[in-house]
């Protein structure tokens, strides 16, 4: 039983894999401007000018470290496709799992786990830490992330999992242990309707208003601009919330030849009417945590970088990058307001030369200005946006990013269980904080009702009918990979339903796929 990604063409559905704004995590070694090579074992993070080690250095966020500011107390909510314990990540409460809603989550093999690869090297980029000197940190190497699968193996997600995903973190940010508030969503949808009547935008609106910082990927060229004529992806096109877009350090640590990232979705030729992204962070080349035998692993063996770590760029990376700089922020002064943040954020930036606040927003994050920033007040920092309803169709809001099983394509005002998606009633219910009642979202049963251990107990679906008049008749129960395990450093998986990665969405030349936004995996 497989999840594709697909998108209408006139009758036919072209089938991709993976719609995930990290289309970027592989090629990118070949295109290094060191021209440096590392072969399975022999890779150098130090001679490595785009290694975290060294990004750190050139953006100033080792200086918030030595300051003390290390993302401490903070948690960071990832909707993606789960986190495997690799090392940097494998700590002791460094971790907590919130539901799984994927459609691999009645699998106990897979439950949680990252059967993909992005999720993992976003969460490595935000808060991966390896506890000793010279070891592999991410930029808030002492934050927390709380994860929320949403995603399988190939990126197969619909967008009805990742509204149900954002609130559930919204109405679960202040359980008891948990300070959720930073949301990184390098994920985005060619939506074909504006923001403001969108669902997917009107949930993160949700979110920004109870106090959780939501940064989002911008989108990587040639994918976003769909029928709302917006060039950025959907929920980054709401100016509400953060759009980060990509930028290019050129390997060295001084910002003087950085440039925005061809592959950074920008407002360009578009009107002074069009969303540009609100600023720019290190995107390309990144050093990110592997999940050896994962789907990215296996499908891009280019991006490998010695045992433990992968090359990856997108717009998804400088996302995550900017999630982990919120939470240093958010470390030293916690009581900031969302709107706080990103004014702070926005009086930090190195404007690029070369481009014009179309492409860049107010330019390039940079940390050392951050840590001198003044903190401005509340009223001077309120935004006045005009704010989404969430009344618009769900199908709108897909775009042209689809799942199917069994040949038949999830579309239309339904969810993923078949029930009727009525985005009025929804919108009402989560301007009330009640769309989640327990383990039931939308009428449906998706997860347990209560903490287990480090993770949220979700075994309540198990064989539940994916009804509705389109996939009536099949049941999930994770069939297709039973009897496939995961040891913690292998994924003995086959490949889901399709073969290819090739499509127009996530806007890369090696993986063009739909909405989770990369850009490369080690070629850009």
């Amino acid at each position: 039983m497989g999840a594709n990604l697909t998108t209408r063409d006139g009758s036919r559905f072209r089938t991709w894999r993976l719609a995930i704004f990290a289309v970027a995590l592989a090629l990118a070694v070949g295109g290094m401007r060191s021209g440096a090579s590392w072969g399975a074992s022999a890779y150098d993070p130090a001679s490595d000018g785009y290694s975290m080690q060294n990004v750190t250095v050139g953006d100033g966020v080792q200086a918030w470290w030595n300051a003390g500011y290390t993302g401490k107390g903070v948690d960071v909510a990832v909707i993606d496709t789960g986190v495997a314990p690799v090392a940097g990540l494998n700590s002791p409460g460094k971790v907590l799992n919130g539901p799984d809603l994927s459609l691999e989550s009645q699998n106990t093999n897979l439950r949680y786990l990252d059967t993909n690869g992005h999720g993992t090297f976003m969460a490595g980029l935000i808060a991966g830490n390896d506890g000793q000197p010279g070891g592999y940190r991410g930029v808030a190497p002492d934050s927390r992330i709380v994860s929320l699968k949403v995603s399988v193996a190939d990126g197969g997600v619909d967008v009805s999992q990742v509204i149900a995903a954002i609130d559930w973190v919204v109405q679960h940010r202040n359980d008891k242990g948990l300070n959720i508030r930073v949301l990184n969503l390098s994920y985005g949808t060619n939506s074909t309707q504006p923001y403001n009547v969108d669902p997917l935008a009107y949930a993160v609106e949700q979110a920004w208003k109870a106090g959780i910082v939501v940064v989002a990927a911008a989108g990587n060229s040639g994918y976003q601009k769909g029928a709302n004529s917006q060039p950025l992806a959907d929920p980054a096109d709401d100016p509400q919330i953060l759009a980060i877009g990509g930028a290019d350090t050129m390997g060295t640590a001084t910002p003087w030849d950085d440039t925005v990232a061809s592959y950074s979705a920008n407002s360009g030729s578009c009107s002074s009417s069009c969303r540009a992204p609100d600023l720019i962070a290190p995107g390309t080349h990144m050093q990110g945590l592997r999940v050896p035998g994962s789907y990215i692993d296996q499908n891009n063996p280019d991006g490998i970088l010695g045992d433990r770590y992968f090359r990856g760029s997108g717009t998804s990376e400088a996302t995550a990058f900017a999630s982990g700089a919120i939470a240093d922020l958010l470390q030293r002064y916690p009581q900031l307001t969302p709107d706080q943040v990103k004014a702070m954020l926005s009086s930090a930036c190195d404007k690029l030369s070369s481009f014009n606040w179309k492409q860049q927003g107010c330019g390039e994050l940079d940390m050392s200005r951050l840590l001198t920033a003044s903190v401005p007040s509340v009223f001077a920092s309120l935004q006045y946006n005009a704010p989404s309803t969430g009344v618009g169709p769900l199908e709108a809001s897909r775009g042209s990013d689809h799942i199917s099983l069994g040949g038949v394509v999830l579309q239309g005002e339904q969810d993923i269980f078949g029930q009727p998606f009525n985005s009025v009633a929804m919108a009402a219910l989560e301007a009330a904080g009640s769309s989640w009642s327990g383990g039931m979202w939308n009428g449906s049963s998706w997860s347990g009702s209560s903490w287990s251990g480090s993770s949220w107990s979700g075994s309540s679906w198990s064989g539940s009918n994916w009804g509705g008049s389109s996939w009536s008749g099949s049941s999930w129960s994770g069939s297709s990979w039973s009897g496939n395990s995961w040891s913690g450093s292998s994924w003995s998986g086959n490949s889901w339903s399709g073969s290819s990665w090739s499509g127009s969405s996530w806007s890369g030349s090696s993986w063009s796929g739909g909405s989770w936004l990369g850009a490369s995996w080690g070629r850009k």
